[in-house]
């Protein structure tokens, strides 16, 4: 158990890290897992060694989503203010998302069918 979460955490402090160090705007446990997932490929790390640990996190994902709820409550009324566009962003990212990802699993099928 302690060489999974040892190793999750090392990468996502290595991310961290990185992302300070060359002020990177992308959040540094995002990099960290990037790397993680480069490193299970290219077989530096076993998936066995990380497998429980990463079970056990997405198991109980739905806690990380906690202080985000309480965010939007505290900002309700900046929220509010700037409903559409906000909504609008979340529209047009949502079907940017959908369609670049069939478009994506239409390129890794072999195309169309």
């Amino acid at each position: 158990m302690y060489k999974g979460l040892t190793i999750i955490f090392g990468f996502l402090f290595i991310g961290e890290i990185l992302s300070e160090v060359f002020n990177l705007p992308i959040p540094g446990n995002v990099i960290g897992m990037i790397l993680l997932t480069f490193a299970l490929l290219f077989n530096v790390i076993k998936l066995e060694d990380v497998e429980k640990e990463a079970e056990f996190f997405i198991r109980n994902m739905s806690v990380m989503f906690i202080p985000p709820g309480v965010g939007v409550i505290s900002y309700w009324g900046l929220i509010k203010s700037q409903a559409v566009p906000i909504f609008g962003a979340l529209i047009i990212s949502f079907a940017l998302t959908l369609i670049l990802t069939a478009k994506f699993v239409e390129l890794l099928r072999g195309g169309e069918r």
